[in-house]
């Protein structure tokens, strides 16, 4: 491998910053994070899935426990500053400084490309906001926190989502390759700065991995950014880069190798897989399937707890107002008792059911539930997905005397005997039906 230069002369100063921002994102690049093993752990062996792919491409580094935090970066930055005070002590020629620039620039865009991809194909293949789940339909608009309204506007629009995936897509395409890489920094520079502001106006949990991605693609822009500015702006002759590295033999081959994997791994790979995850099992809902023919809304028409007849009430907060039954194994009730809110509103791919958060989190009218039936003694075993609420469990008796009836005996999370009377409402929805032609009601 060799190298050409202009020559040019560079101040201790201009090494010194390009030392610390050297340490700074090697470190930031680097998926130094506990979820990294839990990743590792938790493959299938050979069969990695699009949820182990976006895990790895979303990894940044973590030291301080927790949600993340911008102390994160304040702790690596002190680390890069003390690093370059030990790394002035070894002096290197004035072309090194070209070549480490060179190399951190392809650290950099290479690690902006796979942050950027990972969140591209969710967004493609509609997965990130999918289409609002019954429960979220039947839920007020009050009752919704801001980020849960961001989120379903987008989900209700499937098409403008997969816009927008293919947008990141293609930043992340042209990262991977030098002579494109400004353009593709700029379009995430846009891109993202838009999720960045998204993300504190609706109270969003991406604002700190956002301006992650910002800041390495300021990083990449910058290279170019002053010649931009020379050209466009000012209109003057712009001086070209003249610096390049020439790769020979074995370390030419290896170039080609790393760049092939990387594009087979993040964009082939990965797309095949999160196509087939989007037809087969999106991660937002759960993918056991629910009673047969019972997914609807319920209008509670009996409701007795310890043989005691409850009547309906607007501010009863034992008393059930409706219940809704999903396509895939949950249950949801409205009612007053109060609901500490799930806040969880980052992105996490999760492999087990109960885990899959999306339909509650942000909602604060309603009670969810995964369930599992046994049509061996007619039982239904009900366990609250809040994760304020560990342990908490309802099991019923179920018969259906008809199709539109679901009837449930047994107990409540205070063991105290529920009796409930479920009629089912037949209602159409628009949202899925469709919204270009006529309906009838």
């Amino acid at each position: 491998m060799e190298d050409s230069t202009t020559g040019e002369i560079r101040s201790e100063t201009q090494y010194r910053y390009l030392r610390i921002a050297f340490i700074y994102f090697l470190i930031q690049s680097l998926p130094l994070n506990t979820d990294l093993f839990e990743t590792i752990k938790s493959m299938d062996g050979l069969n990695i899935s699009y949820g182990d792919l976006f895990t790895l491409s979303r990894l940044t580094p973590q030291f301080i426990p927790g949600k993340e935090s911008f102390l994160n970066w304040t702790l690596i930055a002190a680390v890069a500053i003390g690093g370059a005070l030990i790394w002035e002590k070894f002096k290197f020629k004035s072309n090194h400084f070209d070549r480490l620039y060179y190399w951190l620039r392809v650290i950099v865009r290479y690690r902006l490309a796979i942050g950027i991809l990972g969140y591209g194909f969710l967004k493609l293949f509609p997965m990130q906001a999918p289409y609002p789940s019954l429960s979220n339909l039947h839920t007020n608009y009050g009752d919704l926190t801001d980020w849960k309204m961001f989120s379903m506007s987008l989900g209700i629009v499937p098409v403008y989502e997969s816009f927008l995936g293919a947008v990141e897509i293609l930043a992340g395409l042209l990262l991977l390759f030098r002579k494109t890489a400004t353009l593709g920094a700029l379009t995430v520079l846009i891109f993202t700065g838009n999720v960045f502001i998204s993300n504190l106006a609706y109270d969003g949990g991406e604002y700190v991995y956002s301006f992650y991605l910002i800041s390495f693609a300021l990083f990449v822009l910058s290279f170019d950014a002053e010649k931009i500015f020379t050209l466009i702006s000012l209109n003057r002759p712009a001086r070209p880069n003249r610096y390049k590295l020439h790769w020979n033999g074995n370390l030419k081959t290896a170039r080609l190798v790393f760049k092939g994997l990387i594009i087979f791994v993040f964009v082939f790979s990965y797309g095949i897989k999160a196509y087939s995850g989007y037809k087969n099992d999106p991660y937002q809902f759960p993918a056991k399937p629910g009673l047969t023919d019972a997914s609807g809304i319920y209008n509670v028409s009996t409701f007795r707890v310890n043989g005691k007849v409850l009547p309906y009430s607007q501010t009863d907060s034992a008393r059930w107002k409706d219940v809704v039954f999903e396509k895939w194994a949950t249950l949801s009730i409205r009612s007053n008792r109060p609901v500490a809110i799930d806040d969880t509103n980052f992105e996490k791919i999760q492999k087990q059911d109960f885990d899959r958060n999306y339909e509650l989190a942000g909602i604060t009218s309603r009670h969810y539930y995964s369930y599992d039936a046994n049509p061996t003694d007619s039982t239904i075993l009900l366990k609250n997905k809040n994760r304020n609420y560990p342990g908490e469990t309802l099991k019923f008796k179920i018969s259906r005397p008809d199709s539109t009836t679901v009837v449930l005996s047994g107990t409540d999370q205070k063991n105290d005997s529920l009796y409930v009377v479920l009629e089912k409402i037949q209602k159409k929805y628009p949202l899925y039906l469709s919204r270009r032609k006529l309906l009838t009601l």
